[in-house]
This record gives structure tokens, sequence and C-alpha cells, in this order.
């Protein structure tokens, strides 16, 4: 039987005090979330492991989250961060490859005022870097910088690029916002390179708290057209999920989002594209 995983999880201590973006302004989730809280939620949504997802751009979060994997059964593998601009990032990111746990490396794109950071030529030794050490990147990004990373892709073909939360389009905007329909298409051009796959994580918050399966439904279409079941991973994005539902509210309804598929295909959605993606590459499957 196919592992069910959940490839987009978080935790985090705001008293560590590197997250820059977690503060008590998010009310809610500005507060410790470590994996015996996230357990039982696993255990009633049938998740067998997680990915365990960095949320602060620092390598000393990274180790924090390396150690935490280390002593939680159910975390199969941890996407982390490095300065990919460092003089010394090639080293830095083949050192880090060596951890069993580390599937992945995630900069912060949407966190960075240049939406051409990505396409620099500082960061050519890093992406060389991930792709000789056999890890995803997880690419963070908005709808201003798909074009963006349509080139990208485009340089690195052998690179493994994973969009998170199907690029945030803008959900709670509603359909007459200018973003739209560049999103639908810069979607489409990403998933006809055969290198992207994409996150089913992350729509319920873009929605915000009105949000329903009929608000979702036309955005998790879309990308069922053009990623199809076979490149597109499930991920909660928990806790910051709780800002608009619960871990099962969202969990039911990526189930009933996906419904009409077969059952290897939801498989695939639920952890066989993961396993693949994330896992086999690193003898972690």
């Amino acid at each position: 039987m196919a592992l069910k995983i959940d490839a987009h999880q978080h935790f985090w201590r705001p008293a560590r005090g590197d997250y820059g973006w977690l503060t008590p302004e998010l009310g809610p989730i500005y507060r410790d979330f470590l994996p015996a809280e996230l357990a039982p939620m696993l255990n009633a949504a049938g998740i067998d492991r997680t990915i365990l997802v960095q949320a602060a751009p620092t390598v000393m979060e990274t180790d924090w989250l390396l150690d935490l994997a280390e002593k939680t059964p159910f975390v199969a593998g941890v996407v982390g961060w490095a300065d990919f601009a460092a003089p010394d990032a090639a080293t830095k990111i083949a050192a880090f490859g060596e951890h069993p746990l580390l599937v992945g490396l995630r900069p912060m794109i949407h966190d960075i005022a240049d939406p051409d950071w990505m396409l620099g030529a500082a960061l050519e030794p890093a992406f060389a870097a991930l792709k000789a050490a056999g890890l995803v990147f997880d690419a963070l990004v908005k709808p201003p910088h798909l074009s963006r990373l349509l080139t990208l892709a485009d340089r690195h073909p052998d690179l493994a690029i994973v969009i998170d939360h199907g690029a945030k389009p803008p959900i709670s905007a509603g359909t007459l916002d200018p973003w739209l329909n560049s999103w639908r298409a810069d979607m489409a051009a990403l998933a006809a390179r055969a290198n992207i796959t994409c996150k089913l994580s992350g729509l319920v918050t873009e929605a915000g708290n009105a949000w329903d399966i009929g608000k979702l439904k036309p955005y998790v279409a879309h990308l069922l057209t053009v990623f199809g079941p076979d490149r597109l991973i499930f991920g909660s994005d928990w806790p910051v999920c709780t800002l608009a539902a619960s871990y099962a509210a969202w969990h039911d309804a990526a189930r009933a989002l996906t419904a009409h598929l077969s059952a290897p295909q939801q498989d695939a959605i639920f952890g066989g594209n993961a396993t693949r993606i994330y896992l086999s590459q690193r003898g972690r499957a």
C-alpha cells in the first residue's frame, strides 16, 4: 500500500527569534507548533509521513529542523534553507546534502524584493550544487515570479523543481484580479516542463476565511489539467492553513476536489508523487 504523505508542513518555536515574518500580529499561529500537536491530526487523516519545510531564512533553523526530524518518526524528509547568494554556497549545499534527511532547499523567494533574484549569475553555483546533491528546489513564489521561474527551469532542465502552494493564486481577489489570467497561462507553461511539479497546498489560506470548495475548485481544476495527477503533490501547509481552516477541513477539501480521479491517481497526489520526487532519489522511499 502506498504511503500517504503530507509534503508540506512546518514546525516552529517563535522564541528561537529568526523567523522575521512570524509576528504577534499573526495571532493564532504566533506560538509553538511541534510534533506532538500534529501527530493526532495525521493519524485522523490517515497520513503516514510528512515533509517538514523551513520557515526561517537561516541555517540555524535548518539544523534545528533536522535535529527535530531525527527525533520524529513520521518526518520522512526536510526541505531546508541555504544562502544561495553566498560565495561559499556550493560548499555549504554539498555539506547539507550529506544529511540523509535533507531532501530539498527553499529560498524564501516571495520575501525577496527583486523578482529577478533567482536568475542572478551569482546563484548558478548553488543550483549546480543542488543538482549534484540530488536535492529538490522548492520554489516559494507568487504569480509575478512565474515567468522568471520558467527561465530558470529552461536553464536547468535536470533540476527537480516543486512549486509551493500552486504559486499562491489570487483566490480571495476573485476572477477580476489582473493576475489571474497570467497565473493560468504561466502555470500552463511551467507544467509543460517535465522537471516541474506543483504542490496542492496553501490554497485555502489564499482563499481566506470565506473559502469554500466552490471557490477552490477552478484553481485545483486548472492545476489538474496542466500538471495532471502525476505531478501534483498534496501538502497541508500546517499550521499556516489554520488561519483559514483546520488540518482536517483542508485535507477533506483536497480529497473532495480530487474525488473524481481514479484510486491510483489519488494515491499519486496524496503520497506517490512525494515519494518519487523527494524520497526516492535520497534513498528514503
